[in-house]
């Protein structure tokens, strides 16, 4: 998951693989910045998508068409909308 820091966020102290990873991580963040980090990391990318998917639930959570071709071009039309 690319999930960026708290900006409060503190190295953990064990020796564990995902400690070591989060605090590289941390590292590199105070190093380049938050903001150069996201575009490294393709975090803007993921809240993009996000923010899309938002939009595609606020038309309604159910598909009215019953098979799968027509779902897909319901999904379509939501998505130019």
């Amino acid at each position: 998951a690319v999930i960026p820091p708290r900006k409060n966020a503190k190295p953990w102290k064990d020796n564990k693989v995902h400690s070591r990873e989060r605090n590289e991580l941390l590292r590199t963040v105070k190093r380049f910045g938050r903001t150069l980090w996201k575009k490294w990391s393709g975090y803007h990318h993921r809240s993009l998508v996000e923010t899309k998917m938002h939009c595609i639930k606020l038309l309604g959570d159910k598909l009215s068409a019953r098979n799968f071709q027509s779902q897909v071009n319901e999904v379509h039309a939501r998505i130019a909308i």
